[in-house]
């Protein structure tokens, strides 16, 4: 059986991967480079080793392709692309439609559409079977199904193998297909009775981190008014066995999922007029917490950055991984530079981004720890300048939430 997915990020590349090693893979991506890269075997993924690619590239089970033809031919698609925020933070379906378009234009016969992608309840339903056959201009009956992604990027003990997948068809033919499927390579499926289920599921997954964080970042706030530290109240909260669990303070949420999927569950439920007031105000508190984060730093020397050089250290919005999407350091360099600061940011595994250079890790007024890396060393951040505020917890000795 040959299988497409389209879009070859974090999602689509971790399932090629491990479906190349049951069934002909193509992966279709619209950036030229990364086809490229992925044609010589080489994975611009964390946890998608290129030995792997290579592997399934000799024995003639993948190919990369950003040529809508190459899918002509498969039997199943799976659509596995960004559901990013647009510049007003609303649901952008655009990569979507994209996919959408793909399909419709270039498959002629009846397939198994298998959609990975997070999106609001009814995504499956009310948008991409409709756009499909508005795309492809004549009937063809498709068969539809959802099975939300879960890859956390940098993660080394969950993965597609061992993670419990969700999945429901429009049909149940559909969803007997979707389960022959994954279970290939997936040791645990969990079929729900419709596709909103799984999509819901999916969102609220997410919405809960984010309402957790947000609640221990206020609380990070509340422990500073008082004068006691948030990390030893927190770890005394968590000797409780039970109806507790620890979550940390930060600058902010960053990634492709806790900053965006509660925004497309508070949308689908304003829609439907159902209240979405505490999910809206998570998201608030969360993208506040970088602004706090800098006007404590801003008090600490004297009342004002201007002229001060600010070391951010790390970019990634987690620790161990070189993806910036919604990373909170980019509000945090954002109101750095807003007071006058000259910012500098040093993450060895970025390395580069927004058309700047990783800069050495010393000689800053202000050091301020965003995101810890493992190959980052203690002694060198707090080295690296006078003042250190550490918003990870990981410093000891130094300033921080």
């Amino acid at each position: 059986m040959k299988v497409a997915i389209i879009g070859q990020g974090y999602v689509g590349l971790t399932i090629s991967a491990f479906a190349g090693e049951y069934f002909d893979v193509v992966g279709f991506d619209n950036n030229s480079k990364i086809i490229d890269q992925l044609n010589q075997g080489i994975s611009h993924i964390e946890g998608v080793e290129s030995s792997t690619l290579q592997n399934w590239i000799k024995a003639g089970r993948y190919l990369a392709t950003s040529n809508g033809t190459g899918i002509a031919d498969a039997d199943l698609v799976v659509i596995a692309v960004p559901t990013p925020l647009t510049k007003e933070r609303q649901p952008d379906l655009s990569f979507i439609d994209a996919a959408c378009k793909t399909i419709g234009e270039y498959i002629k016969k009846p397939i198994l559409v298998i959609n990975e992608s997070t999106s609001f309840p009814g995504t499956l339903r009310n948008y991409i079977k409709p756009a499909i056959e508005r795309y492809s201009g004549s009937p063809i009956e498709h068969q539809y199904a959802i099975s939300p992604e879960r890859v956390d990027p940098g993660r080394g003990d969950y993965n597609q193998k061992n993670t419990p997948r969700l999945y429901a068809g429009l049909t149940p033919e559909a969803s007997i297909k979707t389960r022959e499927f994954y279970s290939k390579f997936c040791n645990e499926l969990v079929e729900v009775s419709s596709p909103e289920v799984a999509e819901a599921a999916k969102l609220f997954e997410n919405t809960f981190r984010q309402v957790n964080i947000a609640l221990v970042n206020e609380f990070a706030q509340i422990a500073n008014s008082l004068g006691i530290s948030v990390y030893e109240t927190l770890d005394a909260a968590n000797t409780k066995p039970y109806g507790f669990m620890k979550f940390t303070p930060s600058a902010g949420v960053g990634g492709h999922c806790i900053p965006v999927d509660p925004t497309y569950l508070a949308a689908i439920a304003e829609e439907h007029g159902a209240p979405a007031t505490f999910i809206r105000r998570a998201n608030e508190v969360n993208l506040e917490m970088s602004k706090y984060v800098v006007e404590r730093i801003q008090v600490d020397n004297g009342g004002s950055l201007q002229g001060k050089s600010v070391l951010v250290v790390g970019v990634a919005y987690k620790a161990n991984v070189a993806d910036v999407r919604e990373t909170a350091a980019e509000l945090v360099i954002k109101h750095l530079r807003e007071r006058g600061a000259v910012v500098s940011w040093h993450d060895d595994v970025v390395g580069t981004w927004k058309s700047e250079s990783s800069a050495p890790l010393a000689g800053a007024d202000i050091a301020l720890v965003v995101t810890m890396h493992d190959s980052v060393k203690a002694a060198d951040v707090i080295a690296s300048a006078p003042y250190v505020f550490d918003t990870t917890g990981k410093l000891k000795g130094v300033h921080g939430l």
